[in-house]
């Protein structure tokens, strides 16, 4: 497998954690009470510890003395291989959890294969990585169910963060040519396995938290090949602006 396969995988994982890393830090000091807003900015905190591993193991194999500030701040909007759904403004905060949700179960699956990958140092990332996941996992189910099975405003902000998120899900599925390469060099895995188990889990949860889940069959795609929604760009705004008005800052 060339690096350049490597790489454009360990792009198609990082990404969707330092997207939504992002998001979530736009919410500091904005939580509904300190508890959460702490519990927040340290799930955002992992996912940046996350996505340094990954992007310092993605910058060795370039060979071209990229740094990992290269790869998180001075690429363009189509570089990035996130899906759709965490790149979603944080609307309210019923909006923020199911969005964490949704990723999360993912996330806690992904790294559960991942660490058997032949590739010793995405083993070692996935196994440090995973007790932060499950984490976040138990975290954002306590507080769909909490908000889906607590007041009538509640069931109804975090239902309809449900109904408009869903039709982001399936892309996490979605096999690129690097991710099919990555598996049958052994090195990846194969997501589109892992969607029966994902379905189940979200489903129980939502069904306990007396949510529905919606009935539609469409659904949205495109981050992955870097063809991304309207708000990518704002958001690339931000996270790059520091490294882009001083070039060759080191933090």
């Amino acid at each position: 497998m060339k690096n350049e396969n490597i790489i454009q995988y360990i792009y198609g994982i990082a990404d969707n954690a330092l997207i939504l890393g992002q998001r979530l830090s736009e919410l500091c000091g904005h939580g509904p009470n300190l508890e959460t807003d702490i519990a927040l900015t340290n799930i955002s905190l992992d996912l940046f510890g996350q996505i340094r591993s990954y992007f310092q193991y993605a910058a060795k194999l370039s060979g071209d003395k990229k740094t990992e500030d290269d790869l998180a701040f001075l690429r363009i909007e189509r570089e990035y291989k996130n899906v759709l759904l965490v790149e979603q403004p944080n609307r309210h905060f019923g909006y923020v959890l199911t969005r964490q949700f949704f990723y999360d179960v993912f996330h806690l699956l992904l790294l559960q294969e991942l660490q058997k990958s032949t590739d010793e140092t995405l083993t070692a990332i996935a196994k440090k990585g995973i007790k932060e996941v499950s984490y976040h996992q138990r975290f954002s189910s306590d507080w769909i169910k909490r908000l889906g099975d607590g007041t009538e405003e509640s069931h109804h902000k975090v239902q309809e963060a449900v109904d408009d998120l869903w039709k982001f899900t399936d892309e996490l599925f979605h096999m690129t040519e690097d991710d099919r390469v990555a598996v049958e060099s052994g090195i990846g895995v194969d997501v589109s396995k892992l969607k029966e188990r994902y379905y189940k889990r979200v489903g129980e949860v939502l069904e306990e938290a007396t949510l529905t889940i919606p009935e539609t069959k469409w659904f949205q795609k495109g981050g992955k090949q870097g063809i991304h929604s309207e708000h990518m760009g704002y958001l690339l705004a931000d996270l790059q602006y520091m490294q882009r008005t001083y070039p060759n800052m080191e933090w």
